[in-house]
């Protein structure tokens, strides 16, 4: 009971802590371009990530953990965060935080098919009313469409369900905030070089909201993903 519970508390706090991404993101993007946004901010989540493992002296993972890490990573570090950058430049935090109640409902379809994780009919019950809640509000015109908004927030949403999916698998061996804090260190040698290719000349025109809106999703990435994974 006492696991359950921490599990639910952790879950919630990682939850709020998600919620503000969004809205940070796009905060970000209206100064920063989103692929060194992308890569900048997984740069800096990835330093944090790589100095907790040395502090608290984390074993490396195995050879084997690789090919399950790197799909975290394209799904959680990069796909993610740059496909909701590319969509957030046309739909408002508001629009696209909908298509995040799909979430749940994919990666626990990925859960089934990676993880061999088997969830109670309830949990597809409600599972399916809350994404149908969610089809049907955007049907209904509660939100305007954009294409090159919604495309990628769909594909952003359905990457992360891979990732998370993966991640709690391999969390169950190297631990929960050990799996994005090595995902992290792991994309570091690419993201790293293409951040500083993709940095701007002058950083003149970003303005403190943009920066502190890259400060919280460099933050989050890895405190938020940690809460979901503990």
């Amino acid at each position: 009971m006492e696991k359950t519970t921490s599990g639910w508390i952790n879950g919630l706090i990682g939850v709020s802590l998600f919620a503000g991404s969004l809205p940070a993101t796009r905060v970000a993007v209206a100064d920063f371009d989103p692929v060194f946004l992308t890569c900048a901010r997984a740069t800096l989540a990835a330093l944090l990530g790589l100095a907790l493992l040395v502090l608290f002296r984390q074993a490396r993972p195995k050879s084997v953990d690789i090919p399950a890490l790197a799909v975290t990573a394209l799904g959680v570090v990069i796909g993610f965060p740059l496909l909701t950058a590319l969509a957030l430049q046309h739909v408002t935090s508001a629009h696209s935080i909908v298509f995040v109640g799909l979430l749940p409902l994919c990666t626990a379809s990925f859960a089934v098919l990676r993880a061999g994780e088997r969830p109670r009919p309830a949990f597809w019950l409600f599972s399916v009313v809350g994404a149908a809640f969610v089809v049907g509000y955007a049907a209904m015109g509660g939100i305007e469409a954009s294409l090159q908004g919604d495309l990628p927030m769909l594909a952003a949403v359905i990457v992360c369900g891979l990732g998370y999916a993966e991640g709690a698998r391999l969390s169950r061996t190297l631990g929960g905030w050990q799996v994005i804090s090595w995902a992290l260190v792991l994309s570091l040698p690419i993201l790293l070089p293409i951040a500083l290719l993709t940095m701007p000349v002058s950083f003149d025109h970003v303005g403190p909201p943009a920066w502190l809106g890259l400060a919280y999703v460099s933050l989050f990435i890895v405190m938020g993903n940690n809460f979901n994974k503990i």
